[in-house]
């Protein structure tokens, strides 16, 4: 195994430069991203995405040292260390990634979101490996930084790869909705994982003037944007913009429901009510990481959404309502024609997604930044622009 460290290593120093001309490390974090090597904190076995096949690969450190420190150190890729809760076995992938990770350029544009100083107590939700938590040890210092993970066996991990780094974080096991109380109050908090709700006790936890980092998003899917929340003076809410969108693996207890087509279609899509639409697929739903599917999630509200495969020159997008009454919509986008339309249900689910992006549309098709998010202890509510905005579908409303 090498014996170099991280900035000793070309691949490394190029990644560096490279995260610095993107903006994504700053040079306050220029000297945690030297010093402390991400591949201390991974197992032997990982599961780098390659970007070139577009998917996740294995790579052991014992069959190929060379390509796991380089995807450990030198790539600007997520590397998953545990499939399906712990219970995948082998080397092939398995069904849903539940630990990782995250590519370099997000975890320092979210700890340049988080604005920590030397000194500051830090609580983190979702240890993973514990690099993050070791980068802002470096920063805040040793004994500052308490960690959650509740995942025993991701903890267990990450508390060694921390001790024998030498990093002096306090890895804790159990479950990051509740924090940490016991080390409150907190200059800062910030979650490696994403929410659908941001727990009340994270802001409870967080001194008054304190930040709070969170990926968010709905169950509308997977996606999520990173909200950097200011503690008011009082020390009773918290409030602040989205930067910008990411994907992270969800808090546990937050993870979306199952859905199961056969529940909600129970004969053909012929048998829901037809209609046509002229919209196209780019113009409702954006690329992956695009305002539109944010804003589909905070207008229509308890919905999912599902891409299918293309085939015959079109796509199938399907739309399940998520509150119990099997409301379905499916849109079938076709290259430069009108879209067909079914849907079946209480909820006319593609009536309230053409709504929703009218809507997005007559506000001058706003972006992830002219949103925000207000948390106290009676709930959650995005805003536009403005979070003194008066509550309803024109200025905020609860999610």
């Amino acid at each position: 195994m090498s014996t170099e460290r991280p900035e000793e290593r070309p691949g490394h120093a190029a990644l560096g430069s490279a995260l610095m001309a993107a903006g994504a490390l700053t040079s306050d974090w220029a000297p945690a991203f030297a010093a402390v090597p991400r591949s201390a904190f991974l197992p032997d076995l990982i599961w780098p995405f390659d970007m070139t096949a577009g998917r996740s690969v294995a790579v052991c450190r014992r069959d190929d040292p060379a390509a796991w420190r380089g995807y450990a150190d030198d790539a600007d890729v997520p590397v998953v260390t545990q499939w399906d809760d712990g219970t995948h076995s082998g080397t092939e992938p398995g069904a849903v990634p539940t630990s990782s990770a995250s590519m370099p350029s997000v975890v320092f544009r979210m700890l340049g979101e988080l604005d920590l100083r030397p000194g500051h107590k830090v609580l983190e939700i979702g240890t993973a490996t514990g690099w993050n938590a070791a980068l802002m040890a470096h920063r805040a210092g040793p004994g500052n930084v308490t960690t959650v993970e509740v995942d025993g066996a991701v903890a267990a991990a990450a508390r060694s790869a921390a001790e024998r780094y030498g990093a002096g974080v306090r890895v804790v096991h159990g479950d990051g909705g509740l924090g940490h109380p016991d080390d409150a109050p907190y200059d800062r908090v910030i979650a490696t994982c994403g929410v659908r709700s941001v727990p009340y006790a994270w802001v409870a936890q967080t001194r008054p003037g304190g930040v709070v980092v969170v990926p968010w998003g709905t169950h509308f899917g997977n996606g999520d944007a990173v909200v950097r929340l200011v503690v008011a003076a009082d020390g009773k809410s918290a409030a602040g913009r989205f930067a910008g969108p990411v994907e992270f693996m969800k808090l546990r207890a937050q993870r979306a429901p199952a859905v199961v087509h056969s529940a909600y279609v129970t004969g053909s899509v012929a048998d829901g009510d037809e209609s046509a639409t002229k919209l196209t697929e780019g113009e409702v739903l954006g690329g992956q990481f695009g305002p539109q599917r944010f804003v589909l999630g905070l207008r229509v509200p308890d919905c999912c959404h599902v891409v299918a495969e293309k085939r015959d020159g079109g796509r199938p997008v399907w739309f399940y309502g998520l509150g119990g009454d099997r409301s379905w919509a499916c849109v079938w986008f076709r290259d430069g024609a009108a879209g067909r339309v079914w849907q079946s249900g209480p909820r006319r689910l593609w009536d309230e997604v053409a709504a929703a992006h009218r809507w997005w549309v007559g506000r001058g098709r706003p972006d992830h930044t002219r949103f925000g998010l207000t948390v106290d202890a009676d709930g959650q509510r995005v805003w536009l622009d403005d979070d003194r905005a008066e509550a309803g579908p024109e200025g905020s409303w609860a999610v």
